[in-house]
């Protein structure tokens, strides 16, 4: 088993200015995106915002076993997160840089270009529990600020920053790869978001990952 980088058992609010503490502070990026998002959320009207479609969209059909994927990213989010602060703070530092740059150019899209799905079925091919639930998130979750996808984003960030930790296996990395291909699919099968939304999603990755990760591809290239 392996042993904590380091021991946040120390930590107290004092010492978060600490090196050892420090990368913390980025934890906060959530704590202004939430802020946005509920802005975003609940003052820009749906009637305000342009709806996104393509013909990739109505060649996909709906498929409610995809919400497993789906939902499965909050737990990714959180796991990659929590086991990056315990065993690999570089790496650490690197996921939520990424997921903080994709979190800024996402919220200013949504603010300048605010954008909606209606690709949501009024009425579901099936009836069982998982359309059930899928109902249940469409309630709890607008179909505006879609595009890019922050769901596809994320998933993308994670799975580039696991393939660059050494101390895990490659049957690991696997997983997280095709967990990370599964969510990207599970938004426009559920009808989350519509296939733009992840094609937008790509260039703000590139983005993200020159700036979180520019210093790893630049000793890479230096050694090689």
């Amino acid at each position: 088993m392996q042993t904590p980088k380091v021991d946040y058992r120390q930590m107290s609010i004092k010492r978060l200015k600490e090196p050892q503490f420090s990368h913390l502070f980025l934890l906060l990026g959530w704590v202004v995106y939430f802020a946005l998002f509920f802005l975003t959320e609940n003052l820009i009207p749906t009637e305000k915002c342009f709806p996104v479609h393509c013909v990739l969209d109505d060649m996909i059909p709906f498929c409610e076993a995809f919400l497993i994927p789906y939902v499965g990213w909050y737990f990714l989010i959180v796991w990659s997160l929590v086991y990056f602060l315990l065993y690999n703070v570089e790496n650490f530092k690197r996921l939520q840089v990424f997921i903080i740059v994709t979190q800024a150019v996402a919220m200013i899209a949504y603010i300048f270009i605010p954008t909606r799905q209606d690709l949501r079925p009024i009425v579901f091919p099936r009836d069982n529990f998982l359309t059930d639930c899928v109902a249940l998130l469409y309630s709890l979750d607008t179909n505006t600020g879609v595009c890019p996808s922050l769901h596809c984003a994320y998933s993308i960030g994670i799975a580039s920053v696991w393939l660059k930790e050494k101390g895990v296996t490659w049957r690991l990395k696997t997983f997280v790869v095709v967990c990370a291909v599964l969510i990207c699919l599970s938004t426009m099968f559920i009808k989350q978001h519509s296939a733009v939304d992840f094609f937008a999603a790509l260039p703000v990755c590139l983005l993200a990952e020159i700036i979180a990760c520019g210093g790893y591809w630049k000793k890479r290239l230096l050694h090689k």
